[in-house]
């Protein structure tokens, strides 16, 4: 899933790397509506995306990049979508909230709103995390990253969290440095 600014094509750098060996893919186009969508409405329109796509109940992987990691897991926490998902992968998401989101008010900006430090979805989300439990999770963040402030933020309350050496948030997506783990990630067998 993509991030508020960008489309399914942000995604281009890291499918060529990929050269085929995870199929089939889906890269649905969610629209953020420049942040007034909230995420929970997003997710419910991703779980649309899937079911469409892979039907209800083949299992799947999932890969957020930046709001697009909050609302894959917001889809699997709050709507069911533990059930069939295998891992989950946040790539530059403010899973904790950000200080950018800060200034932002709740309307008309409800999708960015839900990205506050001390937002409601946030604190539905890290008040339970059974079903989040049930995922094998990582998360990939860089230092500095001017979207999720402070870094640690893009770190999910479940499983392993990797600093990768790329400057800024969109070279989590095109730098060799950053492509290479998440590739290998993606390629990871299942344990």
């Amino acid at each position: 899933m993509h991030g508020m600014w960008d489309t399914p094509t942000v995604f281009d750098p890291l499918r060529l790397e990929l050269a085929g060996r995870r199929a089939p893919l889906l890269i649905p186009h969610l629209p953020h509506r420049f942040g007034l969508t909230p995420i929970a409405e997003q997710a419910a329109l991703l779980g649309t995306h899937i079911e469409a796509c892979f039907g209800p109940d083949q299992p799947i992987d999932l890969l957020g990049f930046s709001m697009g990691g909050v609302i894959a897991r917001t889809w699997i926490q709050l709507l069911g979508g533990h059930r069939r998902t295998r891992r989950l992968i946040s790539v530059g998401s403010p899973q904790q909230g950000t200080l950018t989101a800060g200034p932002w008010p709740r309307w008309p900006l409800a999708g960015i709103a839900d990205l506050k430090t001390d937002s409601l979805l946030l604190q539905r989300l890290n008040a339970n995390l059974t079903t989040l439990q049930t995922v094998d999770c990582c998360s990939f963040y860089c230092e500095p990253d001017l979207m999720v402030m402070p870094a640690w933020r893009a770190v999910l309350p479940v499983g392993p969290g990797t600093n990768l050496p790329v400057r800024y948030h969109h070279q989590l997506l095109t730098h060799p440095g950053a492509l290479e783990p998440l590739v290998m990630e993606l390629l990871r067998p299942e344990p």
